[in-house]
């Protein structure tokens, strides 16, 4: 249906196009050979009553042709809105398997050792889960919301690990239903258990800090590890993670990453939530 439609328009265009054209050669001619004019004004001295017809007809097709071309522009536009749109449902659904992959596989192997925490641990990530599939479809959730999924995250770790760590989350804002995308912080935070606390044995820190004020937010997480082990090249989370600032917030944020010795630090900005 849509390719007759296609057809239909093209002749029509065709039409169009074509007796737009050929008017003006007719009216030449008319007043070169009929009236033998060496110079031709158009429309000087021609019938009022065709002149006034043919004003009407290019009146017309520019009105319109700039309604036409306003339609096509908006058209694109919602097209290239609707696949922006797409892309991003399709990142933020990479989070959540990717997330919960990470940690079905750390539950499995504290089933044996201690089914009451394994049963703790169920809670929180249901919890955790529900969260993720909710509210990680919606567009914005409040900045009270993404801190809280964040402290359930903290506990679960500590709940996981049998090992003593430091764990210190710094939280100094303004306005708390300040709205931003979901899951913003999530894959930075995971990344300094799954890399730093996972692979040390002893003296292990993660140090989360979040500010808000106004519109700005600022985060940053810092954690040490173990400097022997070769270190992965950009992961699954981060990569995503990229992938949607530059779809929301594009030129608003800058991601930064540092590493010295055995310490690693990533800081998020966002100028503009």
């Amino acid at each position: 249906m849509k390719l007759i439609r296609s057809k239909k328009h093209k002749k029509v265009l065709k039409y169009i196009i074509g007796i737009s054209v050929l008017v003006p050669v007719l009216i030449v001619a008319y007043e070169t050979i009929v009236l033998g004019k060496d110079n031709v004004v158009l429309l000087i001295d021609f019938p009022s009553v065709y002149s006034v017809l043919i004003i009407l007809y290019y009146g017309t097709l520019l009105v319109l042709g700039g309604s036409w071309a306003l339609t096509e522009i908006k058209h694109v536009l919602n097209l290239r809105n609707e696949k922006l749109k797409n892309e991003l449902k399709y990142l933020k659904a990479q989070v959540s398997p990717h997330f919960f992959f990470n940690m079905l596989n750390n539950l499995y192997g504290s089933i044996d050792k201690d089914a009451s925490k394994a049963k703790k641990i169920v809670l929180e990530l249901s919890e955790m889960m529900r969260y993720s599939i909710y509210k990680g479809e919606s567009d914005y959730v409040s900045l009270k919301e993404e801190v809280n999924f964040i402290e359930n995250f903290i506990s679960l770790q500590r709940l996981r690990y049998y090992k003593e760590l430091k764990i210190d989350f710094k939280v100094e804002v303004e306005d708390e239903s300040l709205q931003l995308m979901p899951l913003l912080f999530i894959n930075l935070v995971e990344n300094a258990f799954k890399h730093g606390v996972e692979n040390l044995r002893e003296n292990a820190y993660v140090y989360i800090k979040l500010q808000a004020k106004k519109s700005k937010v600022y985060f940053e997480v810092e954690n040490n590890f173990d400097a022997e082990m070769k270190a992965e090249e950009g992961g699954v989370g981060l990569q995503n993670l990229i992938k949607r600032l530059d779809l929301v917030y594009a030129n608003a944020y800058k991601l930064e990453t540092t590493i010295i010795k055995d310490v690693y630090n990533v800081q998020l900005r966002i100028d503009q939530v």
